[in-house]
């Protein structure tokens, strides 16, 4: 069980690496098209880059293929797929309207949303797990807000997006254990995706040259923040509390500023190192067993 915490935790980690990362090919995306045409087609590589995987898969082990074909498998991916969707569309017309160090602290407050929806469902959360939240909190203020806090168009937008991560999350702890998780994280991208695409259609004129012009974060986007971290998301958060894992994945903004630091020559403040420093502090907070 030790062991599977572990991997778990890994792999929470690498998702949080690698969606921290990817916020500068979002940022870049958004310079060509539209909030809707560049979820659409992140979504849709996302789903598409892990068919290989599940004929692989399904191959070596049959009972993947049983699983895959489980009407609760088509449910789960539905209901991830629309709240994920819902989510990153909030965030992406919300960050047009707001500064980027809010949007990433408004976002990151499902680290507390998860565990007060979590106790609406009878889920008791351990008192290290609030400690550690709350810290976390703190330290992401201290990191990304770096101007007076005045609520907006944008922030409200963005606040929406953090309640549907939550329920996100939440949908997630519910599915996982019971179907398979690469499988649940392509459907609920092709959902993703197809809610996307019509709304393109609807709100935006897509146009193939822009897309092109965008081909290189679309596709980072597409493959690694969608294919590859959304999936270890499903995979980690298998059996594991939902407030932890919030916790774990809030690392994204800490690791998007050290990104900034290490690779654009970005300067941190003192302040913004503190912040980073109380954000570690909670996630290891949280790790640590009970005594």
């Amino acid at each position: 069980m030790q062991k599977t915490k572990f991997r778990n935790t890994i792999f929470l980690l690498l998702t949080a690496v690698i969606w921290g990362t990817a916020f500068v090919a979002q940022s870049v995306g958004m310079d060509y098209i539209g909030p809707f045409t560049f979820n659409a087609a992140r979504f849709l590589i996302g789903g598409t880059v892990l068919l290989p995987l599940i004929w692989y898969r399904s191959k070596r082990v049959p009972k993947i293929r049983e699983k895959s074909l489980k009407k609760i498998t088509l449910a789960g991916g539905v209901c991830c797929g629309a709240a994920l969707c819902s989510a990153s569309l909030f965030q992406q017309i919300g960050i047009q309207y707001t500064t980027v160090g809010k949007a990433g602290f408004i976002t990151t407050l499902y680290i507390i949303i998860v565990p007060v929806i979590g106790l609406l469902f009878g889920r008791s959360v351990p008192g290290k797990v609030w400690v550690g939240a709350v810290m976390a909190v703190f330290g992401l203020y201290l990191l990304c807000v770096n101007e007076s806090f005045t609520i907006g168009r944008g922030d409200w937008l963005v606040l929406i997006c953090a309640v549907l991560f939550s329920i996100h999350i939440l949908v997630i702890d519910y599915f996982s254990p019971k179907v398979d998780g690469v499988v649940l994280s392509s459907i609920q991208f092709y959902v993703s995706g197809i809610i996307s695409t019509i709304g393109a259609l609807w709100k935006e004129t897509p146009d193939i040259l822009q897309m092109l012009d965008a081909a290189a974060p679309i596709l980072y986007a597409g493959v690694m923040s969608c294919g590859v971290a959304y999936t270890l998301q499903v995979i980690g958060q298998k059996n594991m509390n939902p407030t932890i894992a919030s916790l774990i994945l809030s690392l994204e903004s800490v690791i998007s500023v050290l990104a900034g630091w290490l690779i654009l020559g970005q300067a941190l403040s003192l302040k913004e190192i503190f912040g980073c420093v109380i954000v570690f502090a909670a996630v290891i907070l949280v790790q640590l067993p009970n005594i």
